[in-house]
């Protein structure tokens, strides 16, 4: 009896730390996502609404004239 109340008290102390130290962390990854500006405030910081337009060119459907055989 003393044996199982024993390692009861020990898989409970485990738990209870594991619940401690696991709850911390979510928390520090919140506030350093927070601290990141958004996109649109990076692309009003840098300037890109002033830069001219490009046109871009579909290349992906580009095959060789010839098969190589």
């Amino acid at each position: 009896m003393t044996r199982f109340l024993v390692a009861s008290f020990v898989v409970l102390t485990l738990i209870i730390a594991a619940a401690t130290i696991f709850r911390g962390q979510p928390r520090a990854v919140e506030l350093s996502t927070a601290a990141m500006p958004s996109l649109v405030e990076l692309h009003t910081m840098a300037g890109v609404h002033r830069l001219p337009d490009q046109d871009i060119d579909d290349q992906s459907l580009i095959f060789p004239a010839k098969t190589k055989q």
